[in-house]
């Protein structure tokens, strides 16, 4: 054990996560993953024959909240972007642990928010059916206007062109252009529930996916208002989604309230795997664009981690601020951002030997700056 209070544990051919904290539960054996062994040895430089290094989880900010709906990662600055269940906006600087700025959004719970680095705005979705935008550096206030019906529950930034997607308890997916003044121009039917989140492909960016608690995820291209295909495996509710690419090929992973996540083939249409172990609903999913894991959260307060290959539980973290709800992570950084019932986690993956971040894409400026 070290001064900080962590554990750090190292075999041959294995890497063992280091514990968040003193009450994170520990791997029941080490990982026996040969793509966490080749990905970190590449990743610092060791050669094959050699130990593989210790990858350590270390807490990087931890800042107390009332609910945490959605967070966000500016791709540039060192913010990150939580939406609040009391309809406040905050932005922290985790370089400085500081807060840069917080104002208030709305009079009810804003469950999904985010950075449009390119315009310099935050987007934002809330329960009173407005989306609302905001300059990030002035606070100033650019469109308003009633989206939906019902809650929002999700929106989705277009990564070039001028569309951002909203998903609503009305069932309905809208797309949006600002270049027309947040001209409506396409609406999405197809769920018969509440619509939970909306992700865009990073494969083909007119093609993305949503969650409902219908127990299905759809599959739509932004030409057509009917859905491409479904995918059906969930005995209960789906909540969250993320894409992922393996060579070539689109793969996306869902979170339920049936207490597992489901990795599916898109191209296949398929479930290829059932992730098991949460104990409540399954809140938040995310694939790490730098690092091979899957990471998932829960109502039952842990965050378990999964080797992208295998699906193997490598490891389960838990910050003892109750439900877990939502997660961000950046192309280029091996931080991760984890949204609680009580606050905000970032967490980051390090080799505590080298200093070096354990991501392939990581800039050396960053690796500098810690």
């Amino acid at each position: 054990m070290d001064k900080d209070g962590f554990i750090s544990l190292a075999t041959k051919d294995s890497i063992v996560f280091k514990e968040m904290e003193m009450h994170a539960h520990k791997p029941q054996k080490p990982l026996q993953s040969s793509l966490f062994h080749r990905q970190a040895l590449q990743f610092c430089n060791i050669p094959s024959s050699k130990m593989a290094p210790v990858l350590d989880i270390e807490k990087e900010l931890v800042q107390h909240s009332e609910r945490v709906k959605s967070v966000d990662i500016h791709p540039k600055e060192p913010w990150i972007l939580a939406s609040l269940y009391s309809g406040t906006l905050c932005i922290w600087n985790y370089h400085s642990q500081e807060l840069v700025k917080s104002f208030k959004v709305a009079e009810s719970p804003v469950r999904s928010a985010k950075f449009i680095p390119r315009k310099q705005w935050i987007v934002t979705g809330a329960d009173d059916k407005f989306i609302r935008v905001f300059d990030y550096d002035t606070t100033e206030k650019i469109a308003e206007f009633e989206a939906h019906t019902d809650f929002i529950r999700s929106v989705a930034v277009h990564p070039t062109l001028p569309y951002l997607l909203s998903a609503s308890d009305d069932m309905v997916i809208k797309l949006w252009d600002w270049e027309k003044g947040w001209e409506c121009t396409q609406m999405f039917k197809g769920h018969a529930h509440y619509v939970m989140q909306v992700a865009f492909s990073p494969k083909d960016s007119n093609t993305f996916a949503s969650a409902s608690l219908d127990g299905t995820i759809k599959v739509w291209n932004l030409s057509c208002s009917d859905p491409e295909f479904t995918l059906d495996g969930h005995s209960k509710g789906v909540n969250c989604i993320d894409y992922f690419m393996r060579g070539s090929k689109p793969y996306l992973v869902s979170g339920s309230d049936d207490h597992t996540a489901k990795v599916w083939d898109c191209v296949a249409k398929s479930c290829v795997q059932t992730l098991e172990g949460h104990t409540n609903n399954v809140s938040a999913v995310c694939v790490h664009p730098e690092l091979p894991i899957i990471i998932t959260g829960s109502e039952d307060g842990n965050v378990h981690i999964w080797d992208e290959a295998t699906y193997r539980l490598e490891n389960t973290l838990n910050s003892g601020l109750e439900r877990v709800w939502c997660f961000g992570c950046m192309e280029g950084s091996n931080r991760v951002v984890i949204g609680y019932d009580k606050g905000t986690v970032m967490v980051k993956f390090v080799s505590p030997h080298s200093g070096v971040y354990m991501g392939s894409l990581v800039k050396e400026k960053e690796k500098k700056e810690f």
